[in-house]
């Protein structure tokens, strides 16, 4: 049964333990809810309280602290 599964290309393989590794670091150092929604507030504010730009005020913090984070 080996030898079949071996001729087929499905002989079993070490998991890519690394790329799992920095896959998890990423998802570790992400910024959190808490981090994003402090920002985007910020951000509100500065904008001087505009209504209606909620979801941009969130997506630019988001992006502001993953940048953040990867340079840092």
């Amino acid at each position: 049964m080996k030898a079949k599964t071996a001729a087929l290309g499905l002989e079993s393989r070490e998991p890519d333990v690394a790329g799992s590794e920095q896959s998890q670091a990423q998802l570790t150092t992400a910024p959190g809810p808490e981090e994003i929604r402090q920002r985007a507030y910020e951000l509100h504010l500065e904008s001087g309280c505009s209504h209606g730009r909620d979801l941009d005020d969130w997506l630019r913090a988001e992006r502001e602290l993953k940048e953040k984070q990867q340079a840092g």
